[in-house]
């Protein structure tokens, strides 16, 4: 594997930051938000410098029920092709469910949401890798992820299930470090005994970031600086293997440039720990005591062993993805259209997850339809929940930011007059074929409302 060095994720509000900032070796940004004809400037000129790009994916769904999109895979290798990246990551976690293969309404989650570790999700999300893996021109890597709920009827650990995946697909592993501690306060799973299960030698890079604790819940915002648990667990894995690169996320509440270089300096130093335990490290013999790891590294072999057992003759993919779309389809109508909760999940975590959706379907089409927060001022946000509560994502966030503002005309939400005929403006704008203010004739009559507007 390829060694990237340090680097931090892209972004374009830190973008000239970034050009400047001493010891980035490698950029990672969000493959959607990339267009291969106009790559920004500021990536342009990080190639030219011979920084490595690399195209993060956040919107395939590799752990969805479906095969992935063929559409969707062709627009993550046209970006692929476009950045000259020697390699691609996605997600392990599905972000739609729904649609003719459990007979439902099709619904968006509008975010990264956990898949169960059973032998049927892992059955479909393998096949979905190879068919990935297939279509995408650079070897595939695909991230742990943070999770706020726990599925019922868990049948493997999450170092198990990743060895596994990446044992039977060959697929290299993005190995979030913050993602196991936010799963280590939700959940009580132990980091240490993750990164003992993982396939080491199957790490592409690492992903380190910060969030938040709220009444006992760790939201993993990347928004607020990397906490040192965080960075213990970084110590932890270098400790048993140099990564091949290590990068810093940051995707809002962005800190001046010296705060993020701090950051960095951090991460290396907790690299650097890392690397000198594992360098001080001696293989067990007669004269030294076995210490905890050792046994523990000798646990996590003895159960390896045991799944290695001959397994009963496979049955075909597909009523394992029937199944496993049942199980998401409902899932994920009860987190966005208010459905019965399926038996077995934490009721009041499900509510915190709901939530946290909504907040982030807020925060992400106040980005896309910047108009959106100005037009509605401060009562945006509180609108856009309300709105949230009882319409479901369907279609991707600008068709959201459409739909919500529609709502609010539809239904006489607007009680001032000057902007209702805003958001009207805005909505008949972009709802068309082409924008109105391109047709004949239109140009004038908004001018014309615009003055009109003001006195």
């Amino acid at each position: 594997m390829e060694r990237l060095g340090t680097g931090i994720g892209w972004r374009p509000e830190i973008a000239d930051a970034v050009e400047r900032m001493p010891g980035i070796d490698w950029v990672e940004a969000v493959a959607e938000n990339v267009c291969p004809g106009h790559l920004p400037e500021s990536l342009v000129r990080l190639r030219e410098r011979g920084v490595t790009v690399i195209p993060h994916g956040v919107s395939l769904g590799l752990g969805g029920a479906e095969r992935p999109d063929a559409g969707r895979l062709a627009a993550l290798a046209e970006r692929v092709a476009a950045l000259g990246a020697p390699l691609v990551t996605e997600h392990i976690a599905f972000v739609r469910a729904g649609g003719p293969l459990t007979a439902s309404p099709l619904l968006e989650a509008g975010h990264l949401l956990p898949v169960p570790r059973t032998r049927d999700s892992l059955d479909v999300l393998c096949e979905n890798v190879r068919v990935a893996q297939d279509a995408l021109p650079v070897p595939l890597a695909v991230e742990n992820i943070a999770a706020l709920i726990s599925w019922p009827g868990e049948e493997m650990t999450e170092g198990q299930f990743l060895y596994e995946l990446a044992d039977r697909t060959g697929v290299r592993l993005l190995i979030d470090v913050a993602n196991l501690h936010t799963n280590h306060v939700n959940r009580g799973e132990d980091p240490a005994k993750a990164l003992a299960e993982l396939p080491l030698e199957a790490i592409a890079y690492v992903h380190v970031a910060g969030g938040f604790e709220r009444d006992g819940v760790w939201h993993d915002s990347h928004a607020h600086p990397v906490p040192q648990p965080v960075l213990d667990i970084l110590t932890d894995l270098a400790s048993r293997v140099s990564p091949p690169g290590v990068l810093l996320e940051r995707d809002e509440n962005f800190p001046e440039p010296g705060e993020l270089e701090r950051e960095l300096g951090s991460i290396r130093t907790a690299l650097e720990k890392g690397g000198a335990e594992r360098g001080a490290a001696r293989p067990t013999s007669p004269t030294r005591q076995a210490s905890p790891q050792d046994a523990a590294a000798r646990d996590v072999e003895a159960d390896r062993a045991s799944q290695a057992a001959p397994a009963p003759p496979a049955e075909p993919v597909g009523p394992a993805r029937q199944r496993l779309g049942l199980a998401q389809a409902a899932l994920l109508s009860a987190l966005v259209a208010g459905t019965p909760v399926p038996e077995g999940f934490d009721r009041v975590r499900l509510g915190v997850q709901a939530r946290a959706l909504a907040g982030k379907r807020a925060d992400v089409v106040a980005k896309v339809a910047p108009e959106l927060p100005v037009i509605l001022g401060d009562g945006y946000r509180r609108a856009f929940l309300g709105y949230a509560h009882g319409h479901p994502m369907t279609g991707g966030y600008r068709r959201d930011a459409l739909d919500f503002a529609g709502y609010l005309l539809a239904e006489d939400r607007c009680q001032d007059v000057r902007t209702r005929a805003e958001l009207r403006e805005w909505w008949l704008e972009r709802s068309g074929p082409k924008p109105r203010s391109r047709r004949p004739g239109i140009r004038l009559a908004h001018a014309t409302r615009r003055v009109l507007l003001r006195r």
